[in-house]
């Protein structure tokens, strides 16, 4: 287990990790840190985790490269990897157990379960709770056993902070690295939250500027219930929702009721299993650090694509 502690200082947001396990502890580290290396054998490599639907929303998982042109800053690019089946993925699972999902909480669980049951034996997920305090229950393994025990473990009380657990989730995934041989795993974080953030340190803008650089693919799950949509605040955090998926390349679910969780989860597990791997050199040569924006263009008729909006480019080494 690990509590987390976010103090702002001056100008800047630090974020200190100190684990409640005696098996690890992380170190204090800055809000904006670089992103995941895009480097590979020396060569500047965007890789991309694209999503292909048809117009009724099914997947599409029969593309042909040449069905599919990328462009950075509306040039073209070169593809040079291209892979229909899916990477192995490092997931993180959010699971909102604020005071307010005391009666709904073991209908999440049972959906967290579920979803954790569909994961490939070469899949890694943690599992963080988060109410006004943040707690990894489960680090990152393979093994659904201890992924279940640690969705079981979690219990309702507290405010909700949102943007701190989203903020830990993505540093997490962050420090994950492949083994000697292994390629880079995909990066899912999947989110449910029933309301808005209430007390969270760090702010929207933060966790969006973290959220670009990560080449994480964001999945948020907001619980819809008749007495909060409409509300002021549930349309705040159904804005920010929608823009950290958008932004990475994920998806947003707005289930109207606590039984459809399950369904929200199982729609994010089919979408990680359909995914293509596409690889491409920047024709963009500038380590200057700033945003390119990506653009997908398929050339089959009534498919459409989606993976994250652009990446930050490398900084001069």
């Amino acid at each position: 287990m690990y509590w987390f502690l976010l103090l702002r200082l001056a100008l800047a947001t630090l974020l200190a990790g100190a684990a409640a396990s005696a098996q690890q502890t992380s170190s204090p580290g800055q809000p904006a840190p670089p992103a995941r290396p895009l480097f590979r054998t020396g060569v500047d490599v965007v890789s991309l985790s694209v999503t292909a639907v048809d117009a009724a929303h099914r997947y599409v998982t029969d593309l042909e490269q040449a069905e599919v042109s990328v462009f950075e800053d509306g040039v073209r690019q070169d593809v040079t990897y291209f892979n229909r089946l899916p990477r192995p993925v490092a997931l993180s699972l959010l699971l909102d157990s604020s005071a307010s999902m005391e009666g709904h909480l073991p209908m999440l669980q049972a959906a967290a379960t579920h979803f954790v049951r569909r994961l490939k034996p070469n899949d890694l997920a943690q599992v963080i709770d988060f109410d006004s305090r943040i707690e990894i229950r489960q680090g990152f393994t393979a093994n659904q056993a201890e992924l279940e025990a640690a969705i079981r473990g979690t219990s309702a009380g507290g405010a909700t902070a949102l943007y701190n657990a989203i903020y830990v989730a993505l540093r997490e995934l962050d420090k994950v690295r492949p083994a000697a041989g292994e390629d880079v795993r995909r990066q899912a974080l999947i989110v449910f939250s029933d309301g808005e953030d209430t007390t969270s340190l760090v702010s929207f803008e933060e966790v969006m500027n973290l959220a670009k650089r990560s080449d994480t693919a964001i999945y948020t799950i907001a619980l819809r219930s008749p007495d909060t949509t409409g509300l002021r605040g549930f349309r705040e955090a159904e804005f920010v929702l929608r823009s950290l998926a958008q932004e990475t390349g994920g998806r947003t679910f707005f289930p109207s009721k606590i039984e459809d969780l399950a369904g929200a989860y199982g729609q994010i597990a089919d979408e990680l299993a359909s995914q293509y791997t596409i690889g491409y050199t920047s024709t963009n040569a500038r380590h200057d650090g700033a945003w390119r924006r990506v653009a997908l263009r398929l050339a089959r008729p009534n498919v459409t694509a989606r993976a994250r909006n652009g990446y930050y480019a490398p900084t001069a080494r």
